[in-house]
């Protein structure tokens, strides 16, 4: 699918250009984010796909670091050294210990990996976990950092229906919960048939864009037992969510529901789609998290740049304990990576 000429042109990558790098923000500085990133780099380090950190290079002793003062500068180093981009110095860390005082610097990384990206310097960017109280104890007025990103990103020119969406992905099942972070009670007065439409445009394109998928097959759960059985157990399969399938269905896209969630995750339904749109945050993150605890990834869609972060919070209770399980960050970096290359293709 090729994209018509725009000024988001300059977001796009020049496949003959020399590689670049991935940018990972630091997260929380008093969390198991600069652990995992270190350990993620002695994995990849000989891998294909560099990285930069954005981070303070006093946080990430346990590996040999290069402090670099262009992102470019990341390619050369990357194999002997963590990079480190100059600039984002977080004084008076103790790990384990959330301090508000950070949250400047936690939030510039961010803004400063979005600003790299934009400007063509970074492939993607890792964002690594932060600690939302922590930062609305500055004054931060976002739920997390997927509507951050989207508030950032709010006037950059993009081609596709815009998100932020989230999804959720390991290997083998991808799901979108297009309710998130709210009480279970909440659910039904937010589930509308403009969300469930929105959440499903987005992932389709996304996933032709992205992956190169080109005729993405949906799958959309239904929110009751049994979908509802007829009505007898909630009438929102047939006022809600079946006419935004229908609606779905009359744009083009390959979808199919509402289906029971109870029998939508097992290995034989997993092979008949290729995303799943979720009512709600455990009916996509239950699945996904026994089938792959330690591996998920985040990713954010409907945005003009690309962005991961491992599928994991701070982890204050183990941080700095050399404990933290790596396997999330580095499947952030893996996909991160391939969802640039797609896009660039695309």
């Amino acid at each position: 699918m090729k994209r018509r000429s725009s000024s988001l042109d300059r977001v796009t990558l020049d496949l003959s250009a020399p590689p670049r790098p991935l940018v990972i923000s630091m997260g929380d500085p008093a969390g198991i984010g600069p652990e995992v990133t270190a350990k993620a780099w002695q994995a990849l380090r000989q891998g294909p796909t560099p990285f930069c950190v954005l981070g303070d290079p006093a946080l990430y002793g346990a590996v040999p670091t290069q402090v670099v003062t262009e992102v470019s500068q990341s390619v050369a180093v990357f194999a002997q050294a963590l990079p480190i981009l100059q600039g984002f110095q977080a004084p008076g860390v103790v790990v384990g210990q959330p301090n508000s005082t950070h949250a400047g610097v936690i939030l510039t990384a961010i803004e400063r990996g979005v600003d790299l990206v934009l400007s063509g310097q970074a492939l993607g960017l890792v964002t690594a976990p932060i600690a939302k109280s922590v930062l609305m104890a500055a004054g931060f007025s976002h739920p997390g950092h997927t509507e951050f990103l989207g508030a950032l990103l709010s006037t950059t020119p993009f081609e596709q229906t815009r998100g932020p969406v989230m999804m959720l992905a390991v290997e083998g099942l991808r799901v979108v919960p297009v309710t998130i972070h709210c009480a279970l009670s909440e659910v039904p007065k937010r589930l509308t048939q403009e969300a469930i439409i929105h959440a499903a445009r987005v992932t389709a394109e996304a996933l032709v864009r992205d992956l190169s998928l080109m005729k993405p097959r949906l799958v959309v759960s239904a929110l009751n037992p049994h979908a509802g059985e007829d009505g007898a157990f909630g009438d929102e399969e047939g006022r809600v969510i079946a006419p935004a399938v229908t609606a779905l269905q009359a744009m083009g896209l390959h979808v199919r529901g509402p289906l029971p969630a109870d029998s939508l995750f097992h290995g034989e339904a997993r092979a008949t789609f290729d995303a799943a749109i979720c009512m709600y945050h455990d009916q996509a993150l239950i699945p996904l998290k026994a089938l792959d605890f330690w591996g998920g990834v985040n990713a954010t869609l409907g945005l003009p740049i690309i962005r991961t972060s491992p599928d994991h919070g701070t982890g204050f209770d183990i941080a700095g304990h050399n404990i933290a399980r790596p396997e999330s960050m580095i499947a952030a970096i893996q996909m991160a990576a391939t969802l640039a290359q797609g896009r660039m293709q695309s």
